[in-house]
Order: structure tokens, then C-alpha cells, then sequence
């Protein structure tokens, strides 16, 4: 509709300007013609609709022209139409200058908005008054309803349902000081379960893998935590806490061992393993990555087998939680150099006959 108005606008303007040489009773002349032949294509056919642009510019033309003389012209539209599209187009004139210039405050300033969310976002604790009293603090002067409103359209929750710490939460906070511990099952070819016991170090995610026997006695179960405490000695470990279940393969003198050196032993609840989650994702992970891909021969062969494997996961496996590094190799640098990556060399090395598979540049 624009495109085509702005066509009839220019054509009216030419044409305007062909009238200027012309006399008065030229023109005269010309109207009347003009008048007779529309008065022909009348009789003829049938009353034609404008469309939406020729109305407006008709409107245009003759809105200044009073109601009679409107009668006495000979117009493929009546007179009342002429005049009902003179006054939408005022409406929408008047509409667009109300949309322009809203009522009321301004809105606040995205700069203003992403501060309110960082600090809610960063701190739990903080509803929108202390908020508000943290803007005042650093000159910028906002309403408390403003800061409401922000927080209430995206979602926010008021600070007492923001400031409840979740198991997760508090597993990330205490992360460097929480050693989890679990056993497994695995199955050999003669069809005997041996149980297999590791623990996980949730600061660095360190996988050690203790022992796999077909039976897991206390005495075995202890001499296994004796080792541990030894092995975290060495390695100047920070750990003060051992996450664990409630399986009875955890004894007293289990419990004793870490208590002597002066562990605080963390249960989970009855049924409920996600309070062990990062123990069971590696359980997972090993499940996935080697035992469901291969066949054990024997005990021997598995523990062989889960060796390769925790030598594998501790040095080149790359971990999220780690932004891709492994528990013993710190994040790998980025290749910036152009001429480097266009000649990458790549050598890959197989574990366990290539189950296993860890690719890295060639020296």
C-alpha cells in the first residue's frame, strides 16, 4: 500500500505541474471532458472499488472541498468515504505521535538491569531493599519497586527461596575436603561377581581404584582403608571427610580407620544415591567406557583391566567439571598458531587393545 501511494503521490505531482502552463479555460475545457467520460464508464459499468491507497489520496486531495461541492463531482467513491478516510488517517497521524511519546517513566536502563540481576544472581541472601540499598551505595539512583520489578520479570525468586542451599550446592562449596568411597559389581565369564571398591576425590575428581575381591570381608574392607590413608599421606591430600553409604560392608573398625586420622564419616540417606552422585557417575563411566565393552577373563584380567582404566581417567580423560583437563594434567593451552593447525599431527595410542583410545601430538 505504501509503495503504491507514494507512486499516485508522485503521478499527482507531475501532473499538477503539466496544469501550470495551461489558462483557465483550458482547464475548463479538460474538466468538463474529463467529467462526460467518467459520466460514459459510469453508465457502462458498474460502480468500481478504490483500493486502500487511491482512497487515501483522494482524501488527501479533497478533504478541504465542503460536503455540497463533494455532491456535485463525479467520484467513483460517495463523499462520506472520502471523509471517513480523511479522518483514519488522522487517527493513525495522532496514533503514531501517542506511541512515540509514551506516558509515565522512562524505562531503566539495561546497564541499570543486568547490575539488579548480577547481584541477586550472585548473592542468594539479598532481596530487592538490600539490593536497592547496594545501588544507592554506588550513586546509582533507583526506586525499590523498580528493583522488584526487575527481579519479578525474570523470573527471580524472593531471597528466603533463593537462599536455600541444595545438596549440590553444598557438595561444590565443600568439594576440596570430601573423599566418596563405593563399591561395585562386575561379572566374569565363569559367571562370578567380584566386587570392586574406589573412591573419588570431588575437588580434582582423582579416581583410585583399591581392590576387587569375590569376597568382601571386614577384614579386607579395612585393610583396604588402611591403604588409602596411607596413599592420601603421600599425596598431601586435604580430604577430611568420607562420603559413603549405608552398606554393610562398612564396619566399625572401616570407620575407626578414618577416625583415628581424623575423618568426620558422612552418610547418605536410605535410598538415595544421588547423595553419592559423582562416586556413581564414575561407576557409570567405567561401566560404560570399559566393562560393557570387553569381556573378563578373570579376577586377575580385571583388575588389570581397571588399572589401564584409572591410569587412563586420572591422566588424559577430559573432565567438564575440570574445563577439560584431567585430575593429574592441567588444562592443554590453546593452538594460536595458524600454520600449526593447518599441519595438525596426531598420534593416537591404544589401551587394552583399543578399547581405550588417547590421541596426542606428535613431539
Amino acid at each position: 500500500m505504501l509503495l503504491r501511494l507514494s507512486y499516485l503521490a508522485v503521478s499527482s505531482v507531475f501532473a499538477f505541474i503539466r496544469l501550470l502552463p495551461m489558462n483557465d479555460v483550458d482547464k475548463d475545457i479538460e474538466i468538463l471532458t474529463l467529467r462526460h467520460q467518467l459520466a460514459v464508464l459510469q453508465r457502462q459499468t458498474g460502480r468500481p472499488r478504490a483500493p486502500q491507497a487511491d482512497r487515501a489520496l483522494l482524501a488527501a486531495l479533497l478533504h478541504r472541498l465542503p460536503r455540497a461541492r463533494l455532491r456535485q463531482l463525479h467520484l467513483i467513491v460517495s463523499p462520506a468515504t472520502i471523509l471517513r478516510g480523511h479522518r483514519d488517517l488522522m487517527r493513525r497521524r495522532h496514533a503514531d505521535v501517542s506511541r512515540r511519546k509514551r506516558p509515565g517513566r522512562p524505562p531503566t536502563r539495561r546497564s541499570i538491569q543486568a547490575l539488579v540481576l548480577r547481584l541477586a544472581r550472585e548473592n542468594g541472601g539479598w532481596g530487592y531493599r538490600r539490593i536497592h540499598g547496594e545501588l544507592a551505595v554506588l550513586g546509582i539512583k533507583v526506586a525499590p519497586s523498580t528493583v522488584w520489578e526487575i527481579l519479578r520479570t525474570h523470573g527471580i525468586q524472593p531471597a528466603p527461596e533463593r537462599d536455600r542451599q541444595t545438596w549440590a550446592a553444598f557438595l561444590r562449596g565443600q568439594a576440596h575436603a570430601i573423599l566418596a568411597c563405593d563399591f561395585f559389581t562386575a561379572t566374569t565369564l565363569s559367571g562370578a561377581t567380584a566386587y570392586v571398591f574406589a573412591v573419588i576425590e570431588h575437588t580434582d575428581r582423582r579416581i583410585r581404584i583399591l581392590g576387587a575381591t569375590a569376597y568382601p570381608t571386614a577384614a579386607r574392607v579395612t585393610q583396604a582403608a588402611r591403604n588409602l590413608v596411607m596413599d592420601l599421606q603421600d599425596a598431601g591430600a586435604t580430604v577430611t571427610r568420607l562420603l559413603r553409604d549405608r552398606d554393610s560392608k562398612y564396619t566399625r573398625a572401616f570407620d575407626a580407620v578414618f577416625e583415628a586420622e581424623g575423618f568426620e564419616m558422612v552418610t547418605t540417606g536410605i535410598r538415595v544415591p544421588r547423595m553419592n552422585s559423582i562416586m556413581e557417575r564414575w561407576v557409570q563411566t567405567c561401566r560404560h567406557e570399559l566393562l560393557d565393552r570387553t569381556l573378563i577373563w578373570n579376577l586377575p584380567h580385571l583388575l588389570h583391566a581397571l588399572g589401564e582404566f584409572e591410569s587412563f581417567y586420572n591422566e588424559h580423560r577430559p573432565h567438564r567439571a575440570l574445563h577439560s583437563a584431567a585430575p593429574l594434567r592441567p588444562a592443554p593451552e590453546p593452538i594460536t598458531d595458524p600454520t600449526r593447525l593447518d599441519h595438525l599431527d596426531i598420534r593416537r595410542r591404544d589401551r587394552l587393545d583399543g578399547i581405550l583410545h588417547e590421541y596426542t601430538h606428535v613431539a
